[in-house]
C-alpha cells in the first residue's frame, strides 16, 4: 500500500488563514451505467484514524464501509452531489462531474474558504479552489471525499442491481467489464445506462453488416 494522504496542503493553507478547507473528488466517471457522484469533505484537526485514509480505489470494500462512517461521523461536514445517467447524456460526463460536485459543496452547511479538487477545477464556483493531480493519492481532505463518495455510489448500484436484474450491478457497479459488456449485448440497455457512451451505443446500434467491417477497420487505421 502507499504512503498515506497528509494535511499539507490543508495546513499550508491554514497559515495563509483560511478556515474551513474542503477536499472534493468524483466517482464513477468512466462507468457505462448508473450516476456520477461526487463527495466534499471538511476534516477537523489530525485524528489518529488519518494514518488509514488512502484514495478509495486502493482499499478493500470492508476498510472503505469502515472508513466511510469515521468520516461521516468525525468530519466537520459532508457534503455529496448525484447527477444521473439521462443528465450526464444530455450535458457530457465532465459537466455532469462538475455539477456533482458544485452540488456537493452546496449541501456543506458551513460556509467555505478553499476547495481542494482532485484533478478538475470548478468555473461555476466563486469559492478560491486549487485543482491536484492525483489529488486523492496526496491530499488527506480529498481522499476521505473518494471514500465517501465511492461508498455511497456502491450503496447506489447495489440498490440498483435489485431493480434492474441481470446485469451484475452489484458485482461490476456499472463499469465496463467484459461479464456487464456481455449482459448488455445480450439484454440490451437498461434506464440506467449512459447512452451516450461508446460501448453502449454501439450495443444499441448493432453489429456493422460483415461487407462494412473491413471499412470500418482500415478508418480506424487512419
Amino acid at each position: 500500500m502507499s504512503q498515506p494522504p497528509n494535511l499539507a496542503e490543508e495546513n499550508k493553507l491554514k497559515s495563509q488563514g483560511y478556515k474551513l478547507i474542503a477536499g472534493i473528488d468524483e466517482v464513477g466517471r468512466g462507468a457505462l451505467a448508473g450516476p456520477v457522484v461526487a463527495s466534499a469533505v471538511i476534516l477537523p484537526a489530525y485524528l489518529p484514524w488519518f494514518k488509514l485514509v488512502r484514495d478509495s480505489k486502493e482499499l478493500s470494500p470492508k476498510k472503505r464501509e469502515f472508513l466511510f462512517s469515521l468520516i461521516s461521523s468525525k468530519a466537520l461536514a459532508v457534503g455529496t452531489g448525484i447527477v444521473p445517467p439521462q443528465m450526464i447524456d444530455s450535458i457530457n460526463i465532465l459537466e455532469a462531474t462538475r455539477l456533482a460536485m458544485v452540488q456537493a459543496v452546496e449541501k456543506l452547511p458551513k460556509q467555505l474558504s478553499f476547495l481542494l479538487i482532485d484533478r478538475l477545477t470548478l468555473p461555476q464556483c466563486s469559492i478560491p479552489q486549487m485543482g491536484i493531480t492525483k489529488g486523492d493519492k496526496l491530499c488527506l481532505s480529498i481522499a476521505c471525499a473518494s471514500i465517501i463518495a465511492k461508498v455511497t455510489r456502491d450503496h447506489i448500484m447495489e440498490e440498483l442491481d435489485r431493480t434492474y436484474h441481470g446485469y451484475g450491478f452489484a458485482k461490476h457497479k456499472g463499469y465496463g467489464t467484459k461479464e456487464h459488456i456481455s449482459r448488455l449485448q445480450q439484454l440490451g440497455p437498461s434506464p440506467i445506462h449512459r447512452l451516450s457512451f461508446a460501448p453502449v451505443r454501439n450495443v444499441i446500434a448493432g453489429p456493422l453488416p460483415l461487407s462494412l467491417r473491413g471499412a470500418e477497420r482500415r478508418s480506424n487505421l487512419k
